[in-house]
């Protein structure tokens, strides 16, 4: 397994990017990762709009609206292992997380993987819970008493994006767009 790999699968914190590219037409700066990091870690998931894209094993996409949890500078999502999305993640890890934080439109690029490390399970689950959604760890997944219907009945896996690509385009000012690129 590359170090890139198990780095994702079993957790890096506040990654930096190696590589950032401004991609604004305008003449702004491009924009601060800081920035970035402050709108997920500050905004509760409920008030994010997020979508996640995978694609179905005939090459077809599928989008579907979730709720991210930003622990430890790493995303996280969750699904019934029924879910359309969950079956296209095992077929194919590769997928998009589209957000609309409070002053950033951001995209990430990676690959989602099942995570199911009893304190990472419990750390997210608290992050849930701080957000409004009574989320339990339960053996390997989450219950609770309800979920988005595009999650699939309970139980619910949870996936942590292994992001290797972000783009942003800011919605206040400071303008910019900006594309960063993290360390395989």
């Amino acid at each position: 397994m590359s170090p890139w790999r198990a780095a994702c699968l079993y957790g890096m914190s506040d990654r930096a990017p190696a590589d950032t590219k401004n991609l604004d037409i305008y003449g702004h700066e491009p924009l601060e990762w800081a920035r970035v990091r402050r709108d997920l870690g500050g905004a509760p998931e409920r008030d994010i709009a997020a979508f996640l894209a995978t694609v179905r094993p005939d090459g077809r996409p599928h989008s579907a609206g979730i709720g991210p949890a930003w622990v430890d500078g790493e995303m996280y999502f969750t699904s019934g292992p029924g879910a359309r999305k969950a079956r296209n993640l095992a077929a194919n890890p590769a997928c998009t997380l589209s957000l609309r934080l409070p002053t950033v439109d951001l995209v990430l690029e990676g690959e989602a993987a099942r995570v199911t490390e009893p304190a990472t399970l419990e750390a997210v689950a608290a992050r849930y819970r701080d957000g409004g959604w009574p989320a339990e760890v339960d053996g390997d997944a989450f219950t609770a008493p309800f979920s988005a219907p595009s999650a699939g009945p309970p139980p619910w896996h949870v996936y942590r994006l292994a992001f290797h690509t972000v783009f942003a385009v800011a919605t206040t000012e400071p303008h910019g767009a900006t594309r960063w690129r993290f360390e395989r």
